[in-house]
């Protein structure tokens, strides 16, 4: 029987609080529940909001999978409120069962999973954004980069339809926030993971305080995840 191993961690930005959010929730029989919340802006609610929806999405997709525990969250933020300025999110969860050589995933929006089998490094998901279809539909790269930070989905609107599913056969998986993923060169993720592979507590703290500050100065919420079998 495989022995699942987790750890998470996240590093506030140089905006005024943090709006990400991660959990991971054990059951009695061992298998594992986790989620990643990114909330959208720095809004009233987000930051109260989002551990919320982490908590939610991490014990549901434990007990149901993480379709279940995607769309059980997304059903706290489906209405604007009284106020008309409830938080909204973009969201990645996952379950591992002990005896099971697969890790299910399921995400809307640009939040993300990899994995790492020991020789490389993974993307098992797409982001939901204007850029990644207009790429995928050869739209110019100067182009569709400009448009990278338009949602195409959220965790607000999450329907089964929008929420998308992937399995992961690796024994490391990493759930990441663009605050983790945009923010480290790609050759630096994949160093911090083969050199703290065994170690998931390191990798996590690793992952989250190697995101640097853009040429304006401005550095996201840093939030990931590690389930290692």
């Amino acid at each position: 029987m495989f022995e699942i191993r987790t750890a998470l961690a996240t590093r506030e930005g140089t905006a005024a609080d943090n709006a990400d959010a991660a959990r991971v929730y054990h059951l009695a029989d061992g298998t594992v529940g986790a989620a990643v919340i990114d909330g959208i802006g720095h809004g009233p609610h987000t930051s109260a909001t989002a551990p919320l929806l982490a908590e939610v999405a991490a014990r549901i997709s434990a007990r149901r999978g993480p379709l279940g525990g995607l769309l059980t969250a997304a059903e706290l933020i489906a209405d604007k409120g009284a106020d008309g300025s409830e938080a909204d999110a973009v969201a990645v969860a996952a379950r591992a069962i002990p005896g099971d050589d697969i890790t299910v995933i399921n995400w809307t929006g640009d939040a993300r999973a990899y994995g790492w089998d020991g020789r490389r490094l993974e993307l098992y998901t797409d982001d939901h954004t204007v850029g990644k279809q207009l790429r995928a539909n050869g739209v110019a790269l100067e182009i569709a980069r400009e448009h990278d930070n338009w949602l195409r989905t959220s965790l607000a609107r999450a329907t089964i339809g929008t929420v998308y599913t992937a399995g992961i056969r690796d024994h490391l998986v990493i759930l990441t926030t663009d605050g983790v993923h945009d923010q480290i060169p790609a050759d630096l993720l994949t160093r911090l993971v083969r050199d703290h592979e065994d170690a998931p507590d390191t990798l996590a703290a690793a992952l989250v305080a190697a995101a640097q500050d853009d040429p304006d100065g401005y550095r996201d919420d840093a939030t990931t995840v590690i389930i290692r079998r």
